[in-house]
């Protein structure tokens, strides 16, 4: 109903015609004024403040992104007991990155999952995951559960072992040396 309603007295308002003759108020040059950088075409002048040091080169630079910052979905025991007992997941099942995708339990896949120590679990799971706190694996272990921890293959960094090069061999001519 709201997305329907219309502002009529914006509705009346027509767009400022530039440049129609002298009478129209805006005619000759458009309201731009005479001369200068900002009556040409093709200027945009943002930020720029009459030669004044701009305000984005007045405040200081902060902080730093680091680029090769890996991010996990992390799980803590607590929540992984309340999805056995909510029957979301099956304590048959290997807990995997596949498996809390599939399930929804998680939204995307960034660089695995980690698994956190927060809480205690009852029942026996077997985990495969990419990180896991000390506390996480002993307190899975000591219910009888297992820990799998699979490492991070950057595909960027692994190069082929058949790609190496085989030492150049020059021949000599007998000719070309001189004695």
């Amino acid at each position: 109903m709201l997305n329907t309603l219309i502002n009529l007295r914006k509705k009346r308002i027509s767009k400022k015609r530039l440049g129609r003759g002298i009478g129209s108020g805006t005619g000759k040059t458009s309201g731009r004024g005479h001369k200068g950088q900002n009556s040409r075409s093709g200027v945009s002048l943002q930020g720029f403040e009459g030669g004044q040091m701009p305000l984005y080169r007045r405040l200081p630079k902060r902080g730093f992104k680091n680029f090769f910052k890996k991010e996990f979905n992390s799980l803590n025991l607590i929540q992984i007991q309340s999805l056995i007992d909510k029957k979301r997941l099956d304590i048959k099942e290997e807990i995997t990155e596949e498996l809390l995708l599939k399930k929804r339990i998680i939204k995307k896949k960034l660089n695995g999952i980690k698994i956190l120590g927060k809480g205690d679990i009852k029942s026996k799971i077997y985990v495969q995951a990419n990180k896991v706190s000390k506390n996480a694996i002993i307190k899975i272990e000591k219910i009888g559960g297992k820990v799998n921890i699979i490492k991070l293959s950057n595909n960027n960094l692994k190069k082929e072992k058949n790609l190496k090069k085989d030492p150049i061999k020059k021949k000599i001519n007998k000719d070309n040396i001189e004695k």
